[in-house]
């Protein structure tokens, strides 16, 4: 991302500005992933059929790599402590 620094580089303060970023991304990505199934419930099977296999697979792999890269900040500040 923009302005994100490079763990070497990373004071404690940018790692923990960070991992707040990532966890607020990530608490959105989980949210919109969760609405998208609750609507795939009313939906026909075919309908279902084609967001599970275009939309979700998107929103899992956004939810993957947030995640990733808040682990990543959260273990340098757990480390530079």
């Amino acid at each position: 991302m923009d302005g994100e620094p490079t763990i070497a580089a990373a004071t404690r303060d940018q790692a923990i500005y960070w991992r707040s970023i990532y966890a607020e991304i990530l608490a959105m990505e989980e949210k919109v992933l969760e609405r998208i199934r609750e609507l795939m419930a009313s939906q026909s099977p075919e309908a279902r059929l084609e967001v599970e296999q275009t939309n979700v697979p998107v929103v899992v792999a956004q939810v993957a790599s947030f995640r990733a890269r808040w682990e990543f900040w959260d273990a340098s500040v757990r480390t530079n402590q």
